[in-house]
């Protein structure tokens, strides 16, 4: 006796996946054109009936997306979240948002929960520590943001090149004696790769390097700033807006307007309570639309995951 496909059957012969074919059997007008003839002449050909069960449980499709944030009071991980929900809103989906606080026992924690649930697709803002041996189970509706994994589809930020420009501007404007205000280096990239980068560019134009590390608080960019001012700096290069707005206060107390003060992240309170401060947009609303397109394209079109760098722009 011939086996009996199932969706699983079809979705493997028409190379998509299994939400795709729902989407054509519920004729969901979302779906592609091409995609969906492709489907359909599978379905023709090997005669394809769903079975009651099958339409019931589309029926109740869940059209939902888990996203798993690190901090919910992050301007960048908020602007991000931004573009991925305005990208999931237009193609019919919800969202659901949870928050790690950098726990690798609440990733965990919060990926089991939404598996249970059967959500179509899950957004994670990653971070150092993380189990992807234990997310493996996941990676074909995963996508991570901001860290990278081989094997796993992720949109992360040049946080070297940021950290290159806003150098290269301060440079056009004179400044030679540029302090680096940044973070522990255990975060490999507001960390260590943002710090690497300013010390490769005084390496290469043979500055003298003055750094100092903190956390990503406004209080750690003022003691920062009173840690590394001296008489001659001409500017402070900050990991993060946050530690740029916590230097900048610093300066404004001790009156040396003179002195530059770069961030980077794009937050608007920045340039609202210092106008002469500069930032970068590391593009995280772009990402965050990134990320979401990358994951209906896994979960729709079956697509094989894909690392993206997200392009910053000088503001």
């Amino acid at each position: 006796m011939e086996k009996k496909l199932t969706i699983l059957d079809i979705a493997r012969l028409s190379g998509v996946g299994k939400s795709t074919v729902s989407r054509v059997l519920n004729q969901d007008p979302k779906v592609k054109p091409q995609t969906r003839e492709k489907v359909e002449q599978v379905i023709a050909e090997h005669g394809f009936v769903p079975s009651k069960s099958a339409r019931a449980m589309r029926s109740q499709s869940q059209q939902v997306v888990g996203i798993i944030v690190s901090r919910l009071d992050s301007s960048s991980e908020n602007q991000a979240v931004r573009g991925m929900l305005e990208t999931l809103y237009a193609r019919g989906y919800d969202a659901v948002l949870m928050e790690s606080k950098f726990s690798p026992a609440k990733v965990s924690e919060h990926l089991a929960v939404l598996a249970r649930r059967g959500v179509d697709g899950i957004i994670l803002f990653a971070f150092n520590d993380l189990d992807y041996a234990a997310m493996t189970p996941y990676r074909e509706k995963l996508v991570l943001v901001a860290r990278e994994y081989p094997g796993f589809s992720s949109v992360c930020f040049d946080d070297a090149g940021a950290v290159r420009t806003m150098l290269a501007q301060l440079e056009q404007r004179g400044a030679r004696d540029i302090a680096y205000l940044g973070v522990d280096v255990s975060d490999l990239t507001t960390g260590q790769r943002r710090l690497d980068a300013y010390l490769a560019h005084c390496a290469e134009r043979g500055l003298t390097a003055r750094t100092a590390l903190g956390d990503l608080s406004l209080q750690s960019g003022y003691r920062l700033a009173a840690e590394l001012l001296t008489p001659s700096t001409q500017a402070l290069v900050c990991a993060s807006d946050t530690l740029a707005m916590g230097a900048a206060k610093y300066l404004q107390e001790q009156g040396r307007s003179e002195v530059l003060v770069t961030g980077l992240g794009n937050n608007p309170l920045l340039g609202f309570l210092f106008p002469n401060a500069l930032s970068l947009d590391l593009g995280y609303k772009g990402a965050g639309e990134q990320a979401a397109r990358q994951l209906l394209g896994q979960i729709e079109q079956g697509r094989a995951p894909q690392a993206t760098i997200a392009p910053s722009q000088l503001l």
